[in-house]
């Protein structure tokens, strides 16, 4: 827990662990902490930051002669510490923009519900395309006109945020209860080098989706789900074939959309001793088969970049899986659960984990998508809180599985008591296919964090699609292009 930082006139322990700017009331009769409370001010008694020159014990003594659970900090630690400042401005989330598409209750009511007890003023980032250009540069000058950015994923940006100095660690902010809370293999992913950089909040894992009507018009069964990529393939031509849809299959073109996660059925251990992913791997050759195999039941667009967002989104893929005109479809799972929203009736969606060959992993992809702690913002602890309050919101996940919500944004809790609770008794509102996709995390791993992590993926895009579009005939030589194109800049950054 780190004081130094956080400009607070006074401290008051409230429910949920907060440390909020409030004027000093005594508590009444009888009033005791919460455990959350209890673990926050255990955590502040062991921190030699938060009241330099008193030890435990005197704080303790402070305490109790102030009186009970809330604990003023003129009578715990006198004026000249950090606390005694004013706060110098409201608490300033930033959000990538398509969470607030996603999620509109966070601006129009969860914000609001928040502001009752700290003062908010949360914006749109400017980040298209992922860009963090505007974030480093505010650093250079050791400023910040936000606290946190809501939209940072760990393989994509987050090393690179590092490494410039415009982000800190969670460590001395958020409570032990969240991070306990956390699903172990997202909570590995929010950490780098032994620090906790991402606040976990939206988890996609990449999943296979049909629609079932198109795939019985075809004379196949709805319900079943290819088991392997050649079932795969030959369901799709079989689509084609007999006319149901104009085309089989669709997948995102993107590397971390599609040859990556394809290559993790057959292998998730295809990374350098650098931690770089590995093109030339017989699993990302075999995945690279796959996609080609998929080309000839796709659209002929299906490789262009998107047509917002910097060509990340609105990408073919998602135009003619909304439209109805593709059965069989590769992505994380948000995209299928948004599209079938625009159908007459989004039911006949099915979803099922990924298709494997015969002595494959079966693994697959899964990133969280969380937030950024920026290091020269302000209100640090009221950042946690607020992450905590957002994160643990049951609108917002409702919003993203129930099966009432035509267009689901489809995006899982990352929080172990959350999934305990569902699991032991569903809510009523929950689409089934919300624990199918859960019970693929068990098979899913992240891809690794590095400031490559994103960037390899587009780098090396020009060198794999040659095989891809008939150029080169050899898909070994076509990944050894993009392994070449990416070592390339690596070799460029080292100098």
């Amino acid at each position: 827990m780190h004081a130094r930082n956080c400009n607070y006139n006074m401290l008051v322990l409230q429910p949920d662990a907060v440390v909020s700017s409030a004027r000093f009331s005594a508590p009444s009769e009888g009033s005791v902490m919460t455990n959350d409370e209890q673990e926050l001010f255990e955590e502040l008694l062991d921190d030699e930051e938060f009241a330099p020159g008193l030890n435990r014990g005197a704080l303790l003594q402070r305490g109790a002669a102030a009186g009970a659970a809330m604990w003023g900090v003129s009578t715990l630690f006198g004026p000249g510490t950090a606390f005694a400042s004013t706060q110098a401005r409201s608490l300033t989330p930033t959000f990538y923009q398509w969470i607030y598409g996603l999620y509109p209750e966070i601006p129009s009511a969860i914000n609001k519900d928040y502001g009752k007890r700290h003062k908010l003023d949360a914006k749109i980032a400017p980040v298209q395309g992922f860009g963090i250009d505007r974030f480093v540069a505010e650093a250079k000058k050791k400023k910040s006109t936000w606290d946190v950015y809501v939209g940072m994923t760990p393989f994509v940006e987050m090393a690179s945020l590092i490494e410039s100095g415009a982000i800190e660690p969670w460590d001395k902010y958020i409570s032990k209860s969240v991070v306990n809370d956390l699903i172990p293999s997202i909570r590995q992913e929010a950490t780098y080098q032994g620090h906790m950089w991402s606040f976990p909040f939206l988890l996609d894992i990449i999943i296979q989706a049909w629609n079932g009507e198109i795939v019985k018009k075809a004379g196949l069964d709805p319900n079943a789900a290819p088991k392997t990529w050649d079932e795969f393939i030959a369901n799709a031509k079989k689509v084609v074939s007999s006319k149901a849809a104009p085309f089989g299959a669709v997948f995102d073109s993107h590397g971390w959309r599609s040859l990556a996660p394809i290559t993790y059925t057959f292998n998730p251990n295809v990374y350098t001793p650098d931690g770089l992913f590995d093109f030339t791997n017989p699993a990302t050759v075999n995945a690279l088969e796959v996609m080609k195999r998929m080309m000839e039941v796709a659209p002929n667009n299906i490789l262009e970049e998107g047509k917002v967002d910097a060509g990340v989104n609105t990408t073919p893929d998602e135009e003619a899986f909304a439209g109805r005109q593709a059965a069989y479809y590769i992505k994380y799972q948000n995209a299928p659960t948004r599209f079938a929203g625009t159908w007459p009736d989004p039911t006949v969606l099915h979803i099922a984990g990924m298709p494997k060959q015969p002595g494959g992993a079966g693994a697959t992809v899964f990133w969280n998508t969380g937030a950024a702690l920026f290091k020269y913002g302000q209100n640090k602890q009221a950042a946690a809180d607020y992450m905590k309050f957002l994160t643990y919101d049951q609108r917002i996940w409702k919003q993203a599985l129930s099966k009432h919500v035509k267009g689901q944004s489809g995006q899982l809790a990352p929080y172990k008591s959350t999934w305990a609770k569902w699991e032991k008794s569903p809510p009523e509102w929950m689409a089934d296919w919300a624990f199918t996709v859960r019970a693929q995390l068990g098979k899913s791993k992240a891809i690794k964090t590095n400031i490559w992590g994103l960037n390899q993926f587009v780098l090396g895009k020009p060198g794999w699609e040659t095989y891809l579009k008939g150029d080169e005939k050899d898909p070994k030589k076509a990944l050894a292009k993009a392994r070449d194109l990416v070592m390339a800049e690596v070799k460029k950054h080292k100098k």
